[in-house]
């Protein structure tokens, strides 16, 4: 018997029906920029114990990181401060620059040269280069300990994302780059041999089903878990589904959370058990005849969803089918992203990551490195010896329970994640004449590895 059905059969008409989303609690992660094992043990606020286990630091100790941000960081020169839509950066000049600072990068390395997205990728044979184009400005540290552009306030690319990016990319055609945070089958069996031996409902059962489904595992794929990318893309699912279960505040007024919009639809659950991930959402590539210029188009990310049920042996199975109210929120989610991203940062940096992993899957498959003659032994040497700042891995996070009332169902859920499926987005091009004018009235920076 399943969780959902025991506890209609069991529950029955004794106690008032309640919707349970289990979920689990820790907020989300966000960008680090030094070296500070104290700093790197505690991005955005979340510390991760010697078990992989994800826990909350106290205040205190969130202002110490951001004190330390802000104390390190430098103040970039005028060409970097100044914004821009149109700021070059170019991969053979990277390579110098990370070769001439083998102990440790400068600011303008670190975080790209202001880098806010890439828009577009142009080669350069003659001059043996491929540049990275996009909008671009100076860079601040948020009071939420993120960096970001000075105005916009979005996000900036890091040099370590783009860095596991560009070495995935040679496995993306076999390997999804993605992150799921699930219960374990002994956790599900636990909560529905717990549950039997309850006849009513009570204030306990909360803290009955955080203890029996114990900690979720958390699984990534594709690239290192130990890399600041890997915390990106599971601080942003942790985010979707806090919103989502009404454990955080929604960042924007018109999103209101998953359960507030089942209660206010006052439709009945059934055997719903919605499963939200976040996912490439791109137009396809745009390039000119001789591919020599590229411009990824779209707003990089979406929200999917699909119920689910438990099988009788424990094990989640998906329907091929989405509830109405759940298909609303993602689709809610998905139109009002680009406004999310600026009020919660982790947003920002999906969309960057998935943006330089689309990048690097293109010039790994359409072989660009071997059209510009572009040699990148420190980035991408096998006896490199540059690497990510590593981070302590996450494995586990402890379960929460949320509650309300509405229909006539008990619902249990945690399931989700993140898809980035870069080899598809870069099998879908299109050609466009338009984008070659705007590579002819630009050309690799020759004075530095960045220009406007």
């Amino acid at each position: 018997m399943s969780v959902r059905t025991f506890v209609h059969s069991h529950f029955g008409r004794h106690v008032a029906w309640l919707l349970a989303m289990v979920v689990v609690a820790a907020p989300p992660l966000t960008v680090s920029a030094g070296n500070l094992g104290f700093r790197n043990n505690a991005v955005g606020g979340v510390k991760v114990d010697a078990e992989g286990m994800l826990g909350n630091y106290d205040p205190q100790s969130r202002k110490v990181v951001l004190q330390q941000l802000r104390d390190e960081l430098k103040k970039p020169g005028a060409e970097l401060s100044a914004a821009t839509e149109m700021r070059l950066v170019s991969l053979r000049g990277l390579e110098a620059a990370v070769a001439a600072s083998p102990d440790k990068l400068p600011d303008e390395v670190r975080y790209l040269a202001g880098l806010q997205r890439i828009q577009y990728v142009f080669i350069y044979p003659e001059q043996n280069d491929i540049v990275l184009a996009g909008p671009g400005e100076g860079w601040k540290v948020r009071d939420d300990a993120v960096v970001v552009g000075v105005t916009t306030e979005r996000p900036v690319l890091l040099f370590d994302d783009l860095l596991v990016a560009l070495r995935a990319a040679k496995d993306a055609h076999r390997n999804t780059i993605s992150c799921s945070i699930d219960p374990t089958d002994e956790g599900r069996k636990n909560l529905e041999a717990v549950l039997a031996k309850q006849s009513t409902f009570n204030q306990g059962i909360p803290s009955l089903i955080e203890r029996a489904m114990g900690p979720q595992k958390i699984s990534i794929t594709g690239v290192p878990a130990d890399s600041h990318l890997a915390r990106v893309l599971v601080a942003a699912d942790y985010r979707m589904k806090r919103i989502a279960m009404h454990l955080d505040p929604t960042p924007l007024k018109s999103l209101p959370s998953f359960l507030e919009m089942l209660q206010a639809a006052r439709v009945k659950p059934d055997n719903m058990m919605p499963r939200w991930w976040l996912a490439c959402k791109y137009e396809p590539l745009a390039r000119s005849e001789d591919s020599l210029a590229w411009e990824l188009r779209g707003p990089g990310v979406q929200c999917l969803t699909e119920d689910e049920f438990i099988a009788e042996d424990g094990a989640v199975k998906g329907t091929g089918k989405a509830n109405p109210v759940a298909a609303k929120w993602a689709q809610a989610m998905t139109d009002q992203y680009d406004d999310l991203s600026k009020k919660d940062a982790i947003f920002g940096e999906l969309r960057n990551v998935m943006d330089m992993c689309v990048i690097a899957t293109l010039i790994h498959k359409e072989g660009l490195l071997e059209k510009a003659n572009l040699q990148l032994p420190n980035l991408l040497g096998s006896d490199s010896t540059v690497t990510y700042e590593a981070y302590a891995a996450p494995k586990h996070v402890p379960t929460q329970s949320s509650f309300l009332k509405v229909g006539r169902d008990y619902i249990i859920t945690a399931s989700g994640g993140v898809e980035i499926t870069s080899w598809e987005v870069a099998s879908n091009t299109k050609v466009e004449p338009a984008i070659k004018d705007l590579y002819n009235r630009r050309s690799a920076p020759t004075e530095n590895w960045y220009a406007n």
